[in-house]
């Protein structure tokens, strides 16, 4: 992986007239609160998010997530306690400079703009908790996922080890958790072990939100820092959290951490869980792969996850390189006729005498639904409910070929979904969710809010939730990794001109203009870290 720019914004001082302007174009100051509304009888409309923008030289834009200071101006802060931390002692430099941002894009030509760039994310000089008035709350949603217990482990243990926090609970259920006032006290004695163990021991639930009622919770309970482990959806929930938060006046922190197994979280570089689900999903394929050896004209077929992207099958058909063929949502296919995909095993039969075909479970939906006439369906969480592709798939190719003469066929399907989701997270994975978390509680305690972390060309950072929820990551089916594949299984391409022009269309990204003179965004003051920071020497590199 390529390690990402890391950039201390050059930006002057901006006169009166400049500040002025900023104010009005970019909108960074937000009206004054009333005092704190104890209940919100109405239910909560989310409103569109708020863009905390600043600009610099050469193109440069700062998407910068919200601070607790933006609608509490006179919040105290408190000097860091990881300076006096006896296990930060032999750290060259403690804290991350305030100005460091994380590039979004790190391939550029000589004349590109600076483009897009993420608040890094770290320990900063000042905090605006102190670890006595920290009283945390944890809560996991959506689908299960390899990893969700080495997180929850991570930030009970950091909280406690870094910052002196003994107030984490955690909220059973998901997000209904918070309105049937489930709750279990988490202290690093009870979360011990918990990484060993697949699923979550907080429980959770698919949909069930109700904006209101969880602030009130929040509010309730004196809860003054949200963590929030889930999906794009959850993701979408914990903005709309942050939302009511912020309009009621609380000084509450919210933090998203990302949790998709199918890694289909846009800007970040993966997400947690996944690196365990491809090599899980390599047992299957090999199993596949020995039971179609082993039989006269065997085909096994492995179905994977993979409900809107297909990076699991992907990387799992680059690892295994047992794999014939691998269907994905993002490429379609035809069954029938010159080139199809049933004209294609016929083919690799007769040349091998076996062959394994991976396919995502998202794959192939529209033609499953032509097939049957069947319209939509979707379940709690508003996701599209998906047609059993893998058994659509089986009974395709067993009625091909039993239309042909003495050419016999031995098919075995292999659906390890649930079994993948539900194991323990890997070594990588462990590492992975430690860093997360730990960057989380580093944000929240720094006074940052409505943001997710994680890391972006390499580099942790602190994201704004609406750039996470906007779109889904998807595999690029014009991009070389795909190549590679079908490099791999040398199957067809099954893709028409207009398949790939629309492939293209899809995956491309606004140019960022050099923004400078009359048409450049206006120049922002300093980007401190938060108030009370002094800028400090320059960090030494990641390891």
């Amino acid at each position: 992986m390529e390690a990402a720019t890391v950039v201390a914004a050059p930006i002057p001082a901006a006169d009166a007239a400049a500040k002025a302007l900023q104010k009005k174009l970019l909108d960074l100051e937000l009206p004054p609160f009333p005092a704190p509304a104890k209940k919100a009888a109405a239910k909560v409309v989310a409103a569109a998010p708020k863009k905390k923008l600043a600009g610099g030289a050469g193109g440069y834009v700062l998407e910068d997530v919200p601070h607790l200071t933006d609608y509490l101006p006179n919040l105290p802060s408190f000097p860091n306690p990881l300076q006096n931390h006896p296990a930060y002692s032999v750290v060259k430099q403690y804290f991350v400079n305030a100005d460091d941002t994380v590039a979004k894009k790190i391939v550029v030509h000589k004349g590109s703009a600076r483009g897009t760039h993420f608040r890094r994310a770290g320990p900063r000089q000042r905090v605006f908790f102190q670890p006595d008035e920290v009283s945390a709350a944890i809560v996991t949603c959506g689908g299960l996922c390899p990893g969700l217990n080495t997180v929850i482990r991570e930030l009970v243990c950091g909280l406690h080890d870094m910052y002196g926090v003994t107030s984490v609970v955690g909220i059973e259920g998901g997000y209904r958790g918070f309105y049937a006032r489930n709750t279990v006290e988490l202290t690093p004695r009870s979360v011990n072990g918990i990484h060993k163990r697949g699923g979550t021991v907080l429980g959770t639930s698919r949909g069930g939100q109700d904006t209101g009622k969880i602030v009130d919770s929040i509010q309730d309970r004196g809860i003054n820092q949200v963590y929030i482990i889930g999906g794009d959806g959850t993701q979408k929930g914990a903005a709309t959290i942050h939302a009511e938060v912020q309009r009621r006046g609380l000084k509450c922190a919210v933090v998203g951490v990302p949790k998709t197994i199918d890694n289909d979280i846009a800007v970040i570089d993966r997400s947690f869980g996944f690196d365990t689900a491809v090599e899980e999903a390599q047992r299957a394929i090999n199993a596949a792969h020995v039971e179609a050896e082993s039989a006269e004209n065997g085909v096994g077929v492995v179905k994977l996850m993979g409900r809107n992207s297909g990076f699991i099958a992907m990387y799992a058909t680059l690892a295994s390189r047992d794999v014939d063929l691998c269907l994905i949502p993002e490429s379609p296919f035809y069954l029938e006729g010159k080139g199809g995909l049933l004209e294609f095993a016929e083919k690799r039969l007769r040349e091998n005498g076996h062959m394994v075909i991976v396919v995502a479970e998202g794959a192939g939906q529209d033609v499953i639904a032509r097939s049957m006439r069947l319209a939509d369906a979707h379940d709690a969480s508003g996701n599209k409910v998906l047609l059993d592709v893998g058994l659509w798939l089986c009974a395709k190719i067993k009625d091909h070929f039993k239309k042909k003469a003495n050419f016999p066929i031995t098919l075995k399907y292999i659906d390890p979904t649930y079994m993948i989701r539900a194991v323990p997270s890997n070594a990588s994975d462990n590492v992975y969710c430690s860093l997360l978390a730990h960057s989380a509680i580093h944000g929240a305690m720094a006074g940052y809010t409505g943001f997710t972390v994680a890391p972006v060309n390499g580099r942790h950072a602190y994201i704004p939730f609406y750039r996470i929820t906007e779109k889904q990551n998807k595999v690029v089916i014009t991009d070389r990794m795909w190549a590679r594949v079908l490099c791999s299984t040398n199957q067809p391409c099954f893709l028409s001109l207009e398949d790939v022009e629309k492939a293209g269309q899809d995956d491309e990204e606004p140019i960022v203009p050099l923004v400078e003179g009359e048409n450049s965004l206006v120049k922002a003051p300093p980007l401190l870290a938060n108030a009370g920071d002094a800028p400090s020497a320059t960090a030494p590199p990641e390891a």
